[in-house]
């Protein structure tokens, strides 16, 4: 490809708009980006709309970057569009990847969602009873607006997927590692997720690791570290072991718990089922009651065990969202 520039395009689906900035972030490197590359396709940089994309011939974009979740028709729509015009679709952080911080929706229905954000929100007022409705009929025509969907999905819910980025966002190495591998064409098995390590948080963490066996646990705001040792064995609720490494250890090395969002390690089909396991195995105490206690001062194992992986969960939601 070194004979010709690349044709790249990036999108967002359901997401904060942070993997965008993490291409960025990436400083003086997007200026070797854009001597290799034509950025055909970026919303939140560029001014192009679907119809350049659509007059596009099939493979004629080199990559296609997927940031965000599907969460909606329009979502699904700009997937199977850039699937189709790019020879190489990424899934890119964590929202793609494994359904991200949206994926959580999945634990209630659309109608609560609805409820929640326009009968019940506090910012509204009183006795509101207005909900978005996809179709208006107006003067001028008809306005359409995507239909929400019941679950968030992750983006190989939806198409094929070629490579992975993980992260919340993913670092700036792992960007340019994608990019890079890309320009050379070296690139791994399809498939892989890319820039990481198959070890896990913990083994790359040099705290001290002594013995864990936990009687309380705490937000890490409730109680003074010690910076060197373990979080997880103070009582500070950390996924690491259960993570998969690559993120350079930037959570635990600033005294924050690690949150899982490089997903699950090599291996694991169940991030959170991995998780709540390792919070079990290292609670002291043999007492149903003690146990029980303990284990209720973790104030939302949902939060904690899915926060960037329930559309990837063996079961992907409750019973109310599916």
């Amino acid at each position: 490809m070194a004979d010709r520039k690349l044709q790249v395009a990036l999108y967002w689906g359901a997401a904060c708009g942070g993997c965008d900035v993490a291409v960025l972030d990436t400083d003086a490197f997007i200026l070797d980006l854009a001597a290799a590359a034509d950025l055909r396709f970026w919303p939140i940089a560029v001014d192009g709309k679907y119809d350049d994309v659509e007059a596009m011939a099939d493979g004629e974009l080199d990559l296609a970057i997927f940031n965000g979740a599907v969460r909606n028709t329009e979502n699904q729509h700009v997937a199977e569009l850039l699937r189709r015009k790019a020879k190489l679709l990424v899934a890119f952080g964590s929202c793609a990847h494994l359904g991200g911080i949206p994926g959580l929706a999945n634990a209630a229905s659309r109608d609560e969602i609805f409820h929640r954000a326009y009968l019940a929100n506090p910012s509204l007022e009183e006795g509101n009873v207005v909900l978005p409705v996809t179709e208006k009929k107006v003067a001028s025509g008809t306005l359409e607006i995507p239909k929400l969907y019941r679950r968030v999905h992750k983006l190989d819910d939806v198409v094929p997927v070629d490579y992975y980025v993980a992260g919340c966002p993913p670092a700036p190495e792992q960007v340019k590692a994608v990019l890079k591998a890309v320009i050379s064409g070296k690139l791994p098995a399809r498939g892989s997720v890319v820039g990481c390590s198959e070890r896990a948080v913990c083994d790359d963490c040099k705290r001290r690791k002594e013995e864990k066996k936990v009687k309380r646990f705490y937000r890490p705001w409730q109680v003074l570290q010690d910076p060197e040792r373990c979080l997880l064995e103070q009582g500070i609720v950390c996924a690491g072991s259960v993570t998969r490494s690559g993120c350079g250890v930037r959570c635990p090395n600033s005294g924050m718990p690690c949150r899982g969002c490089y997903g699950p390690t090599a291996g694991v089909r169940d991030q959170g089922a991995k998780f709540i396991s390792a919070i079990a195995s290292i609670v002291d105490s043999r007492d149903p009651d003690e146990i029980a206690s303990i284990l209720g001062q973790i104030p939302d194992v949902m939060g904690y065990a899915y926060r960037f992986g329930l559309p990837a969960a063996t079961i992907p939601g409750t019973a109310r969202s599916l």
